[in-house]
């Protein structure tokens, strides 16, 4: 082992993130992959579970129980939503955790407790969590020990409105967001919902008025503003296997312009490697972020006077998920934010 390794294991690595995971650590120059888990599928190679990573020289997949924590510096955390707080929680102490569940993602507990159906396992770790939104949380991340990785939905929503919000730009309380997701952001379980007969050639609205995303993308915007806010918010399944599309409706504060906005957007994420502001007239679309760690958003007038539309796209496997997940990594080890998420998006 090379001194300047970083070992890490990763849990629940024969999901689409955990795949995503590894893919995207296998370029990284630091990170050494040396625990798999996949308790359905242990024992088996990854490239028996994921033909894609075939070449790649990772440990075999492993039940959780078989992990030798002491000998890891950090890991990734993929499990299914409920699971993770107990895991964590009995994890040794040296350890740095990036966390892909909604687990640690709700500062409140009993916020957490009312929009997941239980009560939070871990309460006294939860108040250790860092959120990473990178870009709007960087110095927090590089200092923390667990870091809850935000939810694709928020990560498209809230890297466009936060800005705002907090300038005083759009008015808080007239937020509509309208998000369409793909098929892989419900996960690589098998489920009749996302059965290809089911969500081929068509289009459906899920978890109206009630999707777990729902508070989570508050509390940032609440962050943001220094008060409660509520918004719309609705997401759509789409055909497809990556990305997210959300198009999002403002009400434009006083002497405020759509330019303003545009300006104030441009300024926030000047030099950021992943977040652009796509030129004026530019409609940003999910297939210029296909397989990225890009989030790239636009700014339109409405027809309606004193509104704007805002359009931010990103690959939920990526930015929304894996490829941030890396990019806080990065940061808790001091290490340069874009190793391993410098590729280009796929296209076409």
């Amino acid at each position: 082992m090379n001194d300047n390794e970083i070992r890490v294991g990763i849990l629940g690595a024969s999901g689409y993130t955990g795949a995503e995971l590894v893919r995207l650590l296998a370029l990284h120059p630091t990170a050494r992959m040396v625990a798999l888990t996949a308790d359905r599928k242990a024992g088996q190679t990854m490239a028996s579970v994921f033909p894609h990573l075939a070449g790649q020289d990772l440990p075999n997949l492993v039940a959780i129980d078989d992990v030798d924590f002491s000998q890891l510096d950090a890991i990734f955390c993929a499990l299914p939503h409920g699971t993770t707080q107990e895991v964590i929680a009995g994890l040794p102490g040296h350890l740095k955790v990036v966390d892909l569940s909604a687990d640690f993602r709700l500062s409140d507990t009993g916020t957490y407790a009312q929009w997941y159906g239980h009560e939070h396992k871990a309460p006294d770790l939860q108040k250790q969590a860092v959120y990473g939104l990178t870009e709007l949380a960087r110095e927090a991340v590089k200092s923390a020990r667990l870091v809850a990785n935000p939810g694709c939905y928020p990560t498209s929503a809230q890297l466009p409105l936060m800005p705002l919000i907090q300038a005083g730009l759009i008015e808080a309380d007239e937020i509509i967001i309208d998000a369409k997701s793909s098929v892989s952001g419900a996960g690589r379980g098998a489920k009749e919902a996302n059965l290809y007969t089911e969500v081929s050639t068509g289009i459906h609205a899920y978890g109206i008025g009630s999707h777990r995303h729902m508070p989570e993308i508050e509390q940032g915007l609440s962050q943001a503003a220094g008060r409660p806010v509520q918004v719309a918010f609705t997401p759509h399944l789409m055909p497809m296997n990556r990305g997210i599309l959300s198009t999002i409706y403002v009400r434009l504060a006083k002497d405020v312009s759509v330019d303003d906005l545009r300006q104030h957007l441009m300024q926030t994420y000047e030099g950021e490697p992943f977040v652009r502001v796509v030129p004026e007239g530019v409609v940003p679309a999910t297939r210029h972020v296909y397989g990225s760690n890009h989030c790239l958003m636009g700014v339109f007038a409405d027809r309606l006077p004193g509104r704007a539309i805002l359009c931010s796209v990103i690959d939920n496997l990526v930015k929304g998920a894996s490829g941030q997940a890396i990019q806080n990594f990065n940061l808790m080890f001091g290490l340069k934010e874009t190793a391993a998420l410098e590729q280009q998006p796929l296209f076409p």
